[in-house]
C-alpha cells in the first residue's frame, strides 16, 4: 500500500539499480492509466460553471415571474401636495405634473416638492384639499407655476429688441388687416380724428373708425401717423386720403367725419364742443377768474411755496393738502381748480399774508368770494355736462338730448336768478346765507343773469342743428315721421304693429335694434344707421392720446408707436395661430 500510494502521488525513489526497473516501469504505466481514469470520473461527476449557469437559468425561466411590488396611494401623501390619477400614478396638485408609478414613495414625493415647488412648501395641507377637483378638469400637460417661478422662467427666454419689435409689428398688421376686412363688409362707416403733439414735438394724427359688424356697431382705432410738415386741414386730409385709397376703402360709404371743431381740422370756427363758459364772461367774473389763477400759480409754480403750503394744510387738518395747477388748454380743469381754492380759501389767505402778496386782499372781499362761489358752481355744472358727453358707443341723438336738456336748465336758472333765488347753486347759496343780510348782492345777481343769458346764446349758436325730425329713430313705436316718404311711413307703421319688435327694442341697444332689421325694413334702417353711425365727440381720440403719452416717453421719444398703440387700443385679437404657422421654426445648428 505504501508503494501504491507512492506511485499514485509520484513521490517515490528507486532503492535499486536501473537494470531491475523494467518491472517498475510497467507498474508505473498501469498506475498512470488508473490515475487518468479516476480524474475523468471526477470531472464527469462535478458540473462545470457553464452547466451550473444553464441549469440555474432554466430553473428561473420555468418558474412563474414574481409580481413587482407597487405602493398604493395614501391620503397622507397630500402633505407632499400629491394626489393620484385614474391609472394610479402620483400627480402634483399645483402644476398637475404626473410622475411614474414607482415614484409613489414619500421620499421621492417630498424631493419633488422641495426641489421644484419650495415656495409653497409652507402652505397648510387644507389649502391643497380643494385642488384635486380642479385638476381633474384641467387639460393635460398644462402647468400653472407660482408667480415667482413663472417670472424666472419668462425672464430666461432670450428675446432681443428686434424680435419683440417684429412680433409687435406682425400682430399689429394682422389686426389692421382684419379691421379693413370688417370695414369693407360694412355698408357704411364713420371716422373720428384728432391731432396732437407728442413729447418729441412730432404732430400725430389719430383716427378712429366706426362700422357695422354682425348686426352691431363696432369702433376701433384705424391708424396713427405723424404729420411731417404742416398741421393744416389740407395736410390732414391728404394723410387720411392716402390711407383710405391704399386700403381700398370707398369714400362714398363714409357717412360721418368728427373732429374737435378747430380751424386746423375743419376750417370753421364752430364745432361740437367749446369752452362756452369762459368765452364771454362779465367783467366781474373774468377778473375773479384771472386773480384766482394768479393765486394758484404763485403757490404751485415755486417748489418752496408749494411745500410750505402743503405742510400748513396738513397741520391745519384741511380737506386738501395742495392746490391743483390750472392748465389753460384744458379749460374744464378750472372747475376742480376753483373748487379746491374755494375750500382752502382760509389757508390760502393766511399763506399769501405770510409771504406778503397783494393777492391776499381779495380773500377778504365778500363780493369777490361770492363771485368765486358762483364760478365754482357753474363750472361744476359744465363739468357734469362734459362727462356725460364723453363715453363710448354714443350717438348724435343722445348727445343732442343732453345738450338740449342743459340749455333748458340755463333758461330755468336765468329766470330764478333774476328773481333773486340762487338755490340751484349750492356754494353761492351757502355763502350768501353765512354772509347775512348786511351785504347787498344785487350786482352779483345781475352779473350772474347776464352770464347765464350769454351762455344760452352761445349754446344756441354752437348747437344749432335740429334733430327733432329724427325722433322716430330714438323710439319708432311712439314718434311719427310725417316728413318721410309714403313707402317709409308704411314701413314705420308695420314696424309699430309688430309686438315681437317691441320686445327686441327694449332688450337691446338702439343701434343693434336697427342693424337687426336691415333685411325687413331696408329703407328705414338705411336712414337710421346713417344717423346713429357717426361719432358725436372726439372722446376716443383724447383717450388714445393719453395712451400715446404713456407709451412714448422721453426715454422712447424716437419710437414709432403706431403698432404699439394699435395693440394697446384695439379690441380685435390677433390671430396668433395663423401668425405662428407663417413662421419657420429655428432649427438646431
Amino acid at each position: 500500500s505504501v508503494l501504491g500510494f507512492s506511485l499514485l502521488t509520484g513521490s517515490f525513489s528507486l532503492p535499486f539499480s536501473p537494470s531491475a526497473c523494467s518491472w517498475w516501469y510497467c507498474w508505473v504505466s498501469v498506475i498512470n492509466v488508473l490515475k487518468t481514469q479516476l480524474i475523468h470520473i471526477q470531472i464527469i461527476s462535478k458540473p462545470t460553471k457553464m452547466e451550473r449557469f444553464l441549469v440555474r437559468t432554466n430553473k428561473t425561466t420555468d418558474a412563474p415571474p414574481a409580481a413587482k411590488k407597487l405602493r398604493r396611494y395614501d391620503e397622507a401623501y397630500l402633505q407632499f401636495r400629491f394626489t393620484v390619477t385614474a391609472v394610479l400614478r402620483p400627480q402634483f396638485v399645483v402644476c398637475a405634473e404626473v410622475l411614474a408609478k414607482d415614484s409613489m414613495k414619500p421620499c421621492k414625493l417630498k424631493r419633488h416638492l422641495e426641489t421644484k415647488h419650495a415656495g409653497i412648501k409652507a402652505k397648510p395641507a387644507e389649502y391643497f384639499k380643494r385642488k384635486p377637483s380642479a385638476i381633474s378638469n384641467r387639460q393635460p400637460f398644462q402647468c400653472i407655476w407660482p408667480k415667482e417661478y413663472a417670472a424666472a422662467k419668462l425672464g430666461a427666454v432670450p428675446l432681443s429688441n428686434d424680435t419683440v419689435a417684429r412680433r409687435i409689428s406682425d400682430m399689429s398688421n394682422d389686426i389692421r388687416e382684419q379691421l379693413i376686412e370688417f370695414i369693407k363688409k360694412s355698408p357704411y362707416y364713420a371716422l373720428q380724428l384728432d391731432e396732437s403733439t407728442d413729447i418729441a414735438g412730432q404732430a400725430q394724427l389719430l383716427t378712429y373708425v366706426r362700422y357695422l359688424r354682425d348686426k352691431a356697431i363696432e369702433e376701433d382705432v384705424l391708424f396713427c401717423r405723424p404729420l411731417q410738415s404742416h398741421t393744416t386741414g389740407e395736410a390732414i386730409f391728404n394723410v387720411l386720403d392716402v390711407f383710405i385709397r391704399e386700403k381700398g376703402l370707398a369714400w362714398d360709404r363714409c357717412v360721418g367725419l368728427c373732429t374737435d371743431g378747430v380751424r386746423a381740422m375743419t376750417g370753421r370756427e364752430l364745432g361740437l364742443a367749446a369752452p362756452l363758459a369762459a368765452k364771454k364772461m362779465p367783467v366781474l367774473f373774468d377778473s375773479v377768474l384771472n386773480q384766482s389763477v394768479k393765486m394758484i400759480n404763485l403757490i404751485k409754480s415755486q417748489p418752496l411755496n408749494s411745500r410750505l403750503f402743503g405742510v400748513f394744510c396738513q397741520e391745519m387738518g384741511s380737506g386738501h393738502e395742495q392746490l391743483l395747477l390750472h392748465i389753460e388748454v384744458r379749460w374744464l380743469s378750472r372747475g376742480r381748480v376753483l373748487q379746491w381754492l374755494y375750500e382752502l380759501r382760509e389757508e390760502v389767505k393766511w399763506f399769501l399774508t405770510e409771504i406778503k402778496s397783494d393777492l391776499a386782499k381779495h380773500l377778504d372781499d365778500t363780493m369777490w368770494l361770492a363771485s368765486l362761489s358762483y364760478l365754482v358752481d357753474i363750472f361744476d355744472r359744465l363739468n357734469g355736462l362734459n362727462l356725460s358727453l364723453q363715453s363710448r358707443e354714443t350717438h348724435i341723438l343722445l348727445l343732442a338730448d343732453r345738450v338740449d336738456a342743459f340749455t333748458q336748465k340755463l333758461d330755468l336758472w336765468h329766470g330764478r336768478i333774476s328773481r333773486g333765488n340762487c338755490d340751484m347753486f349750492p356754494s353761492l347759496a351757502d355763502f350768501i346765507t353765512d354772509a347775512g343780510t348786511s351785504h347787498d348782492f344785487s350786482s352779483l345777481f345781475q352779473s350772474t343773469s347776464e352770464h347765464l343769458s350769454e351762455m344760452r346764446k352761445q349754446f344756441a349758436l354752437y348747437f344749432k342743428e335740429d334733430y327733432r325730425s329724427f325722433a322716430w329713430v330714438r323710439d319708432p313705436f311712439v314718434c311719427t315721421a310725417n316728413e318721410l316718404s309714403i313707402d317709409m311711413q308704411e314701413q314705420l307703421i308695420e314696424l309699430k304693429s309688430d309686438s315681437r319688435l317691441k320686445e327686441l327694442f327694449t332688450s337691446c341697444p338702439l343701434s343693434s335694434f336697427w342693424a337687426a332689421l336691415m333685411q325687413e325694413y331696408p329703407q328705414l334702417c338705411d336712414v337710421a344707421l346713417k344717423i346713429l353711425l357717426p361719432f358725436a365727440s372726439t372722446y376716443l381720440c383724447e383717450a388714445g392720446f393719453s395712451k400715446m403719452t404713456a407709451l412714448k416717453t422721453k426715454y422712447r421719444n424716437r419710437a414709432h408707436i403706431e403698432d404699439d398703440l394699435r395693440l394697446c387700443l384695439s379690441d380685435i385679437a390677433p390671430r396668433i395661430e395663423d401668425l405662428c404657422k407663417a413662421k419657420q421654426a429655428q432649427v438646431s445648428h
